[in-house]
């Protein structure tokens, strides 16, 4: 298969790229700044797209079987100065939303206009889609959230609606937290682990739905495969763990004691609205996956930072 990615070169795009080229897949990546995209699997190309139309790549569109969008800037922020700095103020707020919508709107316009169109279209999307729910059990059907990080997940899975219009087979993912120490939110989690001796933030009793690297990987590219998968997919490990009990299970695989709470008003007090990503929990269950057939490497916690741990 041809797969088109957008945010290729972001964190879990990279290892969907990896994989695909390694199972016999041809991908190309829409890329701000294809000059910059480097360690690209043999075969694959880096295309040129401003994030916001289709002009310059709307003829690959014809050649693909499928578009994965992934798109979006990071939530936290890019390196670690820009998480512990960087708040939601209005206009970080409106490019983070800018930079999910804008990409959806220019990949619909694309499918639109594609004399022969893809036949599936895998839309991200998270878990912050529930909004911050306590201990309630949440399936696919959940209703939505409020808050910041809901709306704009919301409005995110909207974005690219409109295929379905065109025949396309439209696949949601909302994923949980991705572990790996290659990037994204964890290795910033883990700091007070390896540092601080820290039990849990906030009351820690607020769950973490989280997945493995790998296991994200997989189950997007089984996505693209099964032909009859549409709809919502939670995109998260089938065992949720409550921000204690990470923490816990976190000490004992680095081998640090775990003793020192970090109270939410200091979190509030250093991030402001930004510390709904750490104090803000759901517990979300990967039901339609499971139906669909997929089956985890990792479906516990341990074994999944244990693996990291080895691996790195």
């Amino acid at each position: 298969m041809h797969i088109l990615i957008a945010g290729g070169s972001g964190l879990i795009g990279k290892a969907l790229t990896e994989t695909l080229t390694n199972n016999q897949h041809c991908v190309t990546i829409l890329s701000r700044n294809p000059s910059q995209v480097h360690g690209l699997p043999k075969g694959t190309k880096a295309i040129l797209w401003d994030g916001r139309t289709p002009n310059g790549w709307e003829n690959i569109v014809n050649e693909v079987d499928a578009i994965v969008n992934l798109a979006g800037n990071k939530l936290a922020g890019g390196n670690l100065w820009q998480i512990l700095t960087q708040r939601w103020t209005h206009n970080r707020k409106l490019k983070i939303a800018n930079s999910r919508l804008d990409p959806g709107a220019a990949i619909v316009q694309a499918v639109k206009t594609a004399r022969q169109r893809p036949k599936v279209l895998l839309q991200a999307s998270a878990v912050g889609y529930y909004g911050d729910r306590g201990k309630s059990i949440l399936y696919e059907d959940a209703l939505p959230g409020e808050g910041f990080i809901s709306r704009l997940c919301q409005d995110w899975e909207a974005s690219t609606h409109e295929v379905e219009k065109f025949g396309v087979r439209r696949v949601l993912m909302r994923i949980g937290l991705v572990i790996s120490l290659q990037g994204g939110f964890l290795p910033v989690m883990l700091l007070p682990a390896r540092f601080f001796a820290c039990s849990h933030m906030g009351t820690g009793t607020q769950y973490i739905s989280w997945i493995h690297l790998h296991d994200t990987v997989s189950a997007i590219e089984f996505l693209i495969g099964k032909n009859d998968a549409q709809g919502i997919y939670n995109l998260t490990a089938p065992q949720p763990v409550t921000n204690a009990g990470f923490y816990k299970v976190a000490a004992s695989v680095l081998g640090r004691p775990a003793k020192i709470p970090i109270p939410g008003w200091g979190i509030k007090l250093f991030l402001g609205e930004k510390a709904s990503l750490v104090l803000d929990g759901q517990r979300v269950i990967p039901v339609n996956l499971h139906q669909a057939g997929f089956r985890f490497k990792f479906e516990g916690l341990k074994s999944a930072l244990q693996d990291l741990c080895d691996t790195n």
